[in-house]
C-alpha cells in the first residue's frame, strides 16, 4: 500500500530559467547606471517595469510547477490516499452487495436466521429418545419457518447412509454408480425435504402430546403444522395420507371422524403414523406413544425389529430373509402385564411395502414373518420398513368405523349417474389424486354429505375403503417404522431421527 509523499519538492525547471534572466536584467541595469549619468533614472525606472514583469513571470511559471510538481505527488503519494478512499467505498460496496447476496440466499432460511436450540426432554415418552441440543438450528422454537426458506440451496439434511456389504460393496466407490446418483438427485431432493418436514413435525408433536387430550386435536394440530412446514401446494407438496393415531388392540388405518370425542389415556398405546410428500415422493414413518413404562418391552421389540429390517433391506435382498430375520427378532421379547406374561409376536398379517410417485403402496410387501417370497429388493427402490409387535393373536382383521380411503392408482373410467358422486370424485381428484385420505378432510373441503356418494365410489371400484385393523380386544399392539431409499452406491435411511 503506497504512503503518503512527504519529501520536499523539488524546483522546477522553468523557476530555474526565470531566476537566471532576472539576475542577468540587474547585472545589465548596473552597468547601465555606472555608465550612464543624468540618463541612469529613466533607464532605471525602465529596469524596474522590465524586472517587475520579469518577476511576474518567474512567480507565474513557479507557480504552474509547483502545481504541476503538486499534482505529480497527488498522483504518487497523494494518490495512494484517493485510492485508498475509493478502495474504501468499494470495498464498502462490495461488502454491502455480499451482504444482501448473503440474505438473499444463505443457508440459514428464515431470512439467514439461525437459533440456539436446546435439547429437547422426551422422557414422558416411553423409548423415545431426546432431540439433541443444536447451536445453529435454522428452525425457531415455534416451528414456524417453512423448510424449502431453512434450505434454499436445496442442501437438505440427508438421512443415515449405510454402505452395502458383500457383493455389493463395490457399489460404495463405483464411479458409474455415482453418476447414476447425480443424474437421480432431483427426486432424492424432494424425498429429502418431506424427510426434514416430517422430523421436524414429530419434534414438534413430541412437544406437546399428552393423556388428556382428544385424538382429533392431536391430529388437527400436526396436520396443520405439517401443511406450514412443507408449505403445502395442491398435489405438489403436502399429506402424504391421513394421520394414524391406533390406540391399543386397533394397529392401523384409524384416525377420528368428526364427532368422535376419544381422549388420550395414559394407560393407551397409541401409534402415531403419518406422511408427508413433495413432488409425489411419500415419507412413510411411525412410532408409538406410550406414557406407561411397563409397555417398554413391547416397544422396544418393534423398534428392534424394525431395524433389523432395515439391516437386512438392500439391493438384492430376499424377502423371505428380511422377514426371518425381524419374526427372531420380535419373538425374543415377552410382557408382563398384571402379573401375566405375554409372548410378544409379530402381526403376521401386516406388512411393509415399497412406496410409488403419489402411491403408498407401491406393489411389493416386504414381509415381516418367515415365508416363501421369492421377490428381491431392486436398485433405486423405496420402501416402508414396519413392523407390528402384539401380544395378543399376532392376526389383525378389519373393525369398527372406516376413516380412510384411496382412490384406485389404476381404475378404468366408470360412467357414473349419481351428481352428488360425479361432484366428490372430482374433488378427490382435485384434491388428493391417488394419495389416501380420510373422512374429516372432506368435510374440510366442504364435503359435508358425503356418506352416500362416497359409498357409491367404493361399490363401482372407483374408490378403495381401509377399515381399522384390529387385534384381539384387550390386547396391545406397537408399531415403528422407517422409509429407507435403496442408492446405487448406498442405503439411506430417509426418515432416521435423534428420536428413533
Amino acid at each position: 500500500m503506497p504512503e503518503d509523499n512527504k519529501e520536499e519538492p523539488e524546483v522546477p525547471e522553468g523557476a530555474e530559467e526565470a531566476g537566471g534572466d532576472e539576475k542577468k536584467k540587474k547585472k545589465k541595469k548596473k552597468n547601465k547606471t555606472k555608465q550612464g549619468g543624468e540618463e541612469g533614472e529613466p533607464e532605471g525606472e525602465e529596469d524596474k517595469e522590465v524586472e517587475a514583469e520579469a518577476t511576474a513571470s518567474a512567480k507565474k511559471k513557479s507557480t504552474k510547477a509547483a502545481k504541476a510538481e503538486k499534482a505529480e505527488g497527488e498522483a504518487g503519494g497523494d494518490e495512494g490516499d484517493d485510492d485508498g478512499e475509493e478502495g474504501e467505498e468499494e470495498g464498502a460496496a462490495g461488502a454491502a452487495k455480499k451482504k444482501k447476496k448473503k440474505k438473499k440466499g444463505g443457508g440459514g432460511g428464515g431470512g439467514g436466521k439461525v437459533f440456539n436450540t436446546p435439547e429437547q426432554d422426551n422422557s414422558h415418552l416411553r423409548k423415545v429418545k431426546n432431540w439433541l441440543a443444536v447451536e445453529k438450528c435454522r428452525q425457531n422454537p415455534e416451528f414456524s419457518i417453512p423448510v424449502s426458506e431453512q434450505y434454499p440451496e436445496l442442501d437438505y439434511p440427508l438421512g443415515q447412509c449405510v454402505e452395502y456389504v458383500g457383493t455389493n460393496a463395490f457399489r460404495t466407490t463405483s464411479a458409474e454408480k455415482r453418476e447414476l446418483e447425480r443424474l437421480s438427485n432431483y427426486d432424492y431432493e424432494k424425498i429429502r425435504r418431506a424427510a426434514e418436514c416430517h422430523r421436524q413435525v414429530r419434534k414438534y408433536v413430541q412437544s406437546y402430546v399428552k393423556p388428556g387430550m382428544t385424538m382429533t386435536d392431536m391430529c388437527q394440530r400436526l396436520e396443520k403444522k405439517t401443511h406450514e412446514l412443507v408449505a403445502a401446494n395442491g398435489l405438489e407438496c403436502g399429506w402424504g395420507f391421513p394421520t394414524g393415531c391406533s390406540l391399543n388392540w386397533v394397529a392401523a388405518h384409524y384416525t377420528p371422524n368428526y364427532g368422535d370425542n376419544t381422549v388420550l389415556q395414559y394407560d393407551d398405546v397409541c401409534k402415531l403414523d403419518f406422511g408427508v410428500q413433495v413432488g409425489g415422493r411419500i415419507v412413510d414413518c411411525a412410532f408409538t406413544i406410550a406414557f406407561n413404562e411397563k409397555y417398554d418391552p413391547i416397544i422396544e421389540a418393534t423398534q428392534e425389529g424394525t431395524n433389523t429390517g432395515i439391516k437386512e433391506a438392500g439391493i438384492d435382498a430376499r424377502f423371505t430373509d428380511i422377514g426371518a430375520a425381524i419374526q427372531e427378532t420380535i419373538e425374543s421379547y415377552e410382557i408382563e402385564l398384571n402379573g401375566k406374561t405375554f409372548p410378544v409376536k409379530p402381526v403376521r398379517n401386516l406388512n411393509g411395502h415399497s412406496i410409488g410417485p403419489y402411491q403408498i403402496h407401491g406393489g411389493k410387501s416386504v414381509p415381516i414373518t418367515k415365508n416363501q417370497e421369492s421377490t428381491i429388493m431392486e436398485e433405486g427402490e423405496f420402501y416402508a420398513i414396519e413392523t407390528f409387535a402384539s401380544n395378543g393373536k399376532g392376526y389383525v382383521v378389519e373393525d369398527l368405523d372406516c376413516s380412510h380411503y384411496m382412490k384406485i392408482h389404476d381404475a378404468p373410467h366408470v360412467p357414473l349417474r349419481v351428481k352428488s358422486s360425479k361432484a366428490l370424485l372430482h374433488a378427490i381428484e382435485q384434491n388428493f389424486g391417488t394419495l389416501a385420505f380420510c373422512r374429516r378432510w372432506l368435510d374440510d373441503l366442504g364435503q359435508t354429505r358425503h356418506l352416500m356418494a362416497l359409498k357409491n365410489l367404493v361399490d363401482n371400484d372407483l374408490v378403495q375403503p381401509y377399515p381399522p385393523l384390529c387385534d384381539a380386544k384387550g390386547s396391545y399392539v406397537t408399531q415403528m417404522e422407517h422409509t429407507i431409499l435403496l442408492r446405487p452406491t448406498m442405503k439411506e435411511v430417509i426418515s432416521r431421527g435423534d428420536d428413533f
